[in-house]
């Protein structure tokens, strides 16, 4: 294969694994559960240089099509880019704005389930005619008052589920994700990933080739009544079976390193090793794959469904932007706090890229106890979190950078 025919190939994203392997990805949320309320992609067009500049790789975009709600998130018509986020044209002035400075635009891909346009079996609204991909009862799963075959996966309670064993309804779904792709879409998020087999997630994966994709696999953590476990490996488990259902095509959010980071700096930093030495969450045992994140529209914004605490928030970032597994910062953090935590998040991000961190880097956790965390992460990075007194003791270890409650050294060169 020659060289220019490589490059192709990779520019075509015909290799479905090439980012993934580089391991160098830093995701951002560009939105929170407000921003429907606000001229959205006109806000965001205006900050794509520094998003660029901070050195992202790709913006998640909350869902750009038609919706019953105007969050995005009860979709209808599939093909219809006017939102509440904005016109068509508004959209897809951002998408140029993002391809010219080199950040990829991830495209919120809600499938599970779709808000009927007329009343069909049993006087539900669970048909779709009158608009693009016009199914009838039968994309409907049974157990939400369709007339096609049971779910899949769990319910989303409320509102007609999608049958994605009905060999009709992924093909429209493949042929819409291309178009999405065609649009200047390059990367896809998986709304409620335990919704529908992850096996479907593979074929639209296959047929529709983003250059990466997440999913959103959230069930919850393991609690002794309101007492978080420390013990998290079914969690985890359940989301790497997931993974690896999607063929391994799909990362996924690593919901299991959100819940025990959280607790562990309130001063439980004992959590922050498991058993085997490792990180407890999903990106202890297969961090390539792990998209670490500490909140995002649903456990924060204003639905503050499970909230990192606020006043810990750059210590859950020193965490994530210096381990393995790919980070996603959220708007919120970025754009909405003070400057200074703008400021240190990209301070971070900086040290990430210079102190060679990727997903895939080893990790040596020296203390790991009630109020002090502390590893070597790869051979360049040194870290501290927590209250407690540390600093390493070898001289070619210099500072980079410091904050409340967290410090980070790199090592001479």
């Amino acid at each position: 294969m020659s060289r220019y025919i490589e490059l192709q190939a990779v520019e075509e994203s015909t290799d479905l694994g090439a980012v993934l392997r580089k391991g160098k990805e830093i995701l951002f949320q560009g939105f929170n559960w407000e921003s429907h309320k606000y001229d959205w992609w006109e806000n965001l067009e205006k900050k794509v240089p520094d998003i660029a500049k901070s050195g992202f790789t790709s913006v998640w975009l909350p869902p750009a099509i038609n919706s019953f709600s105007p969050e995005g998130y009860l979709p209808q018509n599939l093909y219809l880019l006017s939102s509440s986020y904005g016109s068509e044209q508004q959209l897809k002035a951002l998408l140029q704005k993002l391809k010219k400075y080199k950040v990829r635009a991830m495209a919120d891909i809600v499938i599970n389930h779709r808000i009927g346009t007329t009343q069909g079996h049993g006087g539900l609204y669970n048909r779709y005619d009158g608009i693009p991909l016009a199914w009838d009862e039968h994309a409907v799963t049974s157990c939400t008052g369709g007339l096609g075959n049971q779910s899949t996966g769990d319910n989303f309670h409320g509102v007609p589920n999608i049958d994605h064993s009905q060999h009709f309804v992924r093909k429209d779904i493949i042929g819409w994700l291309q178009w999405l792709r065609s649009v200047g879409f390059q990367d896809f998020r998986f709304d409620f990933a335990r919704g529908y087999s992850a096996k479907y997630v593979k074929e639209y994966i296959e047929a529709a080739k983003p250059i990466f994709s997440v999913g959103e696999y959230w069930d919850s953590c393991n609690y002794s009544g309101s007492v978080l476990e420390y013990n998290q490996d079914s969690h985890r488990q359940r989301i790497i079976n997931w993974i690896d259902a999607t063929g391994q095509l799909s990362s996924a959010f690593d919901f299991t390193t959100k819940g025990i980071l959280q607790e562990a700096v309130k001063g439980q930093f004992w959590r922050l090793r498991d058993p085997q030495g490792k990180p407890p969450g999903v990106m202890g045992w297969w961090p390539s794959r792990a998209v670490t994140f500490i909140d995002n529209h649903d456990t924060g914004s204003t639905q503050a469904h499970w909230p990192f605490p606020s006043n810990h928030i750059m210590e859950g970032y020193s965490y994530i932007l210096t381990h393995p597994g790919t980070p996603t910062v959220f708007y919120d953090h970025f754009y909405d706090g003070d400057d200074s935590v703008h400021e240190q998040i990209v301070k971070l991000m900086e040290i990430r890229r210079s102190g060679e961190i990727h997903s895939r880097s080893s990790v040596r956790i020296l203390e790991a106890k009630d109020n002090l965390y502390s590893a070597v992460i790869g051979d360049k990075i040194c870290i501290k979190i927590g209250d407690g007194s540390w600093s390493p003791s070898d001289r070619e270890w210099t500072l980079a950078t410091s904050g409340q409650r967290y410090a980070i050294w790199q090592k001479q060169q």
